[in-house]
């Protein structure tokens, strides 16, 4: 079926000023319409595109918006242009896709009357009065909330103990826990300290040549020897891995559509990619904002700038869609909301999307700043990809990049294109000769199944087109990614009351939510306005873009965010549990220059931060939840973590970055059913490298991540849940992969080793980065014993069984608590 692009499909019909309005039109053309034109629709169209019965095709014609806006397939009328009106197409049963009314085509002198009336303009009395919303909002008194005023740098609170501190954070802490007459834990153990910051830098644990480094150093100075720690963790490919993924979880990446019709985004790792590596080079968090938001339309010296920032724009394509839905407009304005709530929930920490149908219920939102800001996005053009299948309604093209990549296992031979080539021949000659049998069937009264042969077909089709669209006349792949760009035409945003698409409202200008704005903004007429959003949003004026990001980084390395509704900074979220140090740290991480890894250096080498574990009875009746951080909070290691450490300690782990992800080697398709690479490559895919780099489609995670607490790739995650649940134990003990490492892992312990004593001792090192006790030696030399007896006395089978009950035994520290928590 022919499709338009969505460019054309969104709220064009709601002020659409290529008809006649009402008050233009004369008194004869209103006769023509309710004479000749209304009663034909009425009788013939509204029983499947009407309002009050039922919309097919996503096509309503009982009204003028409506009937100029269109359907799935385009403006059913465009006002004196008959050539481009599907309407004047399907009554003259011209397109066999468009044959209305479907039994019986019009008469002649009716098919007449409509030449005439769309020649004319398409007059049309029928018109959806515009209300108006109101609101009580007082914008100026909002702005008294905390959040919604600029972060100021306060001077340091006065403190008890002047020797505690090593750092300015370090005094607001104190200065807390001494108002509340709590002590502060004592520092940590060396090794304790290094595992925990293996993980928190890298998401990885410390290898045994790493603790024997930092032994040594620590010995000498064990001030210099953790600050050498700190800067070769951030200097290493490996961090961009671990936070890149923290920011993936935020802004919710995955590699498939979600919702009823799960189809893949085979560019979606690109996206990913661009993260990691913007991390690696810690790229500032406000330029890092700016290029999400509006690389495309960014200066730009070399091709090289061009392809970032096309991909950049990944973060407003990813999320979850409903390519099922019927009504184009819907689709448009639902992928508006969805780009509105992301943004604002990661960058602002704002649930302005409550906004949508009536006035926020608790912020100083109203429902017009909801539809301003939507016009930012209604003008931008989404580029996402999918093919157009049964089912998937809502497919568009994707961003072509200007440079190729250097490998691709997605090229094509000369003879594998003339193959393609020649089954899409015969593919479109089957589907004319199934339609026209379908036609037949139909006419005929004769029940078949040519209709549904032609649909499944319809797919096929569309799938071999982007098989062959993915390649140059050479063969080679064109490399593509998702992303945005702005729309040719301007639309002018309108308030929908309730949200309601037949229920427009006022116009409204383009601007953003007033609270945050110390004066009105004032953007260039019929753009998008996009780059001046995304300039807004990472301003230094902005009073909750950095005090976001601070408040996720201490998150993610101390357990508890200093705000704990990580996504609500508004009214019905929670206080920040000490208020000054954020706004203290929000101030110096922009005048940090935005420098993500200067704020991550600063908070570990915090005392705060090297603080131990340790329980104390007294301490935690007062503050349960150490919100006042009066210890480092023990945290249970993540998803990926947990498979990643385990690849390392069996030696497993490949540290290689993979081309792509494995639904990119499947391609366009449906979640489930992914294919293997479209050619006979040889080269071998990796299964062992970081789970970052697993495929991620949404609702359908590899098991390794998602028994394990993954964030939602639905919605904004900015905590992921902690649960101990059956399922996580059985899969621990019985699993394939988790045995394969325990295996792998005592080969490993046994190099190097001559008695069982060092077998153990290289265990503990390796699993838990320290050396093993006395008592747990003896106990696992017992264990190990005790095994082989049971097994019996058959001496030709012991040196099997004595490898079993080491893989037992390592598999036994694997799935440990001591293993899967950090102290």
């Amino acid at each position: 079926m022919k499709r338009v692009a969505l460019l054309s499909c969104l709220l064009v019909a709601f002020f659409c000023a290529k008809a006649k309005s009402e008050s233009s039109l004369k008194e004869e053309e209103v006769k023509f319409f309710e004479s000749k034109i209304r009663p034909v629709l009425v009788e013939q169209c509204y029983r499947c595109h009407s309002s009050e019965e039922k919309i097919r095709g996503g096509l309503s014609i009982d009204t003028r918006e409506g009937i100029l806006h269109g359907g799935d397939s385009g403006p059913a009328i465009v006002p004196g242009d008959l050539n481009s009106s599907l309407l004047w197409t399907a009554i003259n049963w011209a397109d066999e896709d468009y044959e209305m009314p479907p039994k019986k085509k019009l008469p002649i002198n009716v098919i007449a009357d409509f030449k005439k009336w769309i020649e004319m303009g398409a007059p049309d009395p029928r018109v959806i009065k515009a209300g108006y919303v109101k609101t009580e909002i007082d914008i100026e008194k909002g702005k008294d909330f905390w959040s919604f005023k600029k972060p100021i740098k306060r001077p340091l609170p006065e403190i008890k103990n002047e020797s505690w501190p090593v750092s300015e954070t370090d005094h607001f802490i104190l200065a807390k826990l001494d108002s509340n007459g709590i002590i502060p834990a004592v520092d940590s153990k060396p090794e304790t300290l290094l595992r925990r910051l293996y993980f928190d830098l890298i998401g990885l644990p410390p290898t045994p040549k790493d603790i024997r480094r930092y032994a040594a150093a620590w010995k000498k100075d064990p001030k210099i020897a953790y600050q050498k720690e700190v800067e070769k963790l951030l200097s290493t490919e490996r961090f961009g891995e671990r936070w890149g993924r923290h920011w993936l979880d935020v802004v919710r990446y995955a590699e498939s559509s979600g919702k009823d019709i799960n189809m893949t985004f085979p560019h979606a790792w690109r996206y990913r990619d661009y993260v990691v590596d913007s991390f690696n080079t810690d790229k500032p968090y406000n330029e890092f904002i700016v290029e999400q938001i509006a690389g495309d339309l960014l200066p730009i010296k070399n091709d090289e700038d061009w392809q970032e920032n096309l991909i950049a724009t990944g973060f407003l394509a990813i999320g979850p869609k409903n390519l099922n839905e019927r009504d184009p407009r819907q689709f448009a304005l639902d992928l508006a909301d969805e780009q509105i709530d992301t943004t604002t929930q990661a960058i602002l920490g704002l649930t302005v999307s409550c906004a949508r149908c009536h006035d926020h219920k608790s912020d100083p939102i109203p429902t017009a700043d909801y539809y301003s800001l939507a016009g930012v996005f209604l003008n931008t053009k989404t580029y996402f990809g999918t093919i157009n299948a049964v089912q998937n309604r809502r497919g568009t093209k994707l961003l072509e990049l200007p440079i190729q990549d250097k490998q691709s296992v997605d090229s094509l031979s000369s003879n594998e294109i003339s193959f393609i080539k020649k089954r899409l021949a015969e593919s479109e000659d089957r589907l004319l000769e199934l339609t026209r049998q379908a036609r037949e069937d139909r006419l005929a009264g004769r029940s078949g199944n040519a209709q549904q042969q032609a649909l499944r077909l319809r797919t096929q089709i569309s799938q071999i087109k982007g098989r062959l669209n993915s390649v140059d006349e050479n063969g080679e792949l064109i490399t593509r990614a998702m992303g945005v760009q702005d729309r040719e035409d301007f639309i002018q945003p309108v308030v929908l009351i309730r949200g309601e698409l037949d229920k427009p409202a006022q116009q409204v200008n383009l601007g953003f939510p007033q609270v945050l704005c110390d004066e009105p903004v004032k953007l260039p007429k019929n753009s998008s306005g996009r780059l001046e959003f995304a300039r807004w949003l990472s301003s230094k004026d902005n009073p909750l873009t950095a005090r976001i990001m601070v408040n996720r980084i201490w998150g993610y390395l101390f357990g508890n965010s200093i705000v704990t509704s990580q996504n609500n900074f508004g009214k019905t979220g929670q206080t920040p549990s000490h208020p000054e140090l954020l706004d203290y740290l929000a101030v110096k991480f922009m005048e940090d220059n935005w420098s993500i890894k200067t704020l991550i250096r600063e908070l570990v080498l915090t005392r705060t931060y090297q603080m131990s574990s340790t329980y104390n009875r007294e301490a935690y009746n007062k503050d349960p939840e150490n919100s006042l951080q009066w210890r480092h909070s023990p945290k249970k290691i993540d998803a990926e973590a947990l498979r990643d450490s385990m690849l390392v300690v069996s030696g497993q782990l490949d540290y290689n970055r993979p081309l792509g992800s494995e639904i990119a080697w499947g391609g366009d398709n449906r979640v489930g059913g992914f294919r293997p690479p479209r050619n006979n490559s040889s080269r071998e895919r990796p299964v062992n490298y970081r789970s970052v780099y697993l495929p991620a489609a949404r609702d359908s995670l590899p098991e390794a991540l998602a028994l394990f607490d993954p964030a939602d790739s639905n919605i904004v995650t900015g905590k992921r849940e902690e649960t101990n649940v059956p399922d996580q134990a059985l899969y621990l003990m019985n699993n394939k992969f988790v045995i394969e490492q325990a295996e792998a892992m005592a080969m490993r312990i046994n190099k190097g080793a001559k008695t069982n004593n060092e077998r153990v001792a290289n265990a503990f090192n390796i699993a838990f980065a320290r050396s093993a006790t006395k008592n747990e030696v003896d106990e696992a030399l017992a264990f190990i014993r005790n095994f082989i007896l049971r097994a019996g006395p058959d001496s030709r089978n012991r040196d099997n069984i004595e490898r079993l009950a080491f893989i037992t035994f390592c598999q036994s520290l694997l799935i440990s608590a001591e293993f899967r928590y950090l102290n």
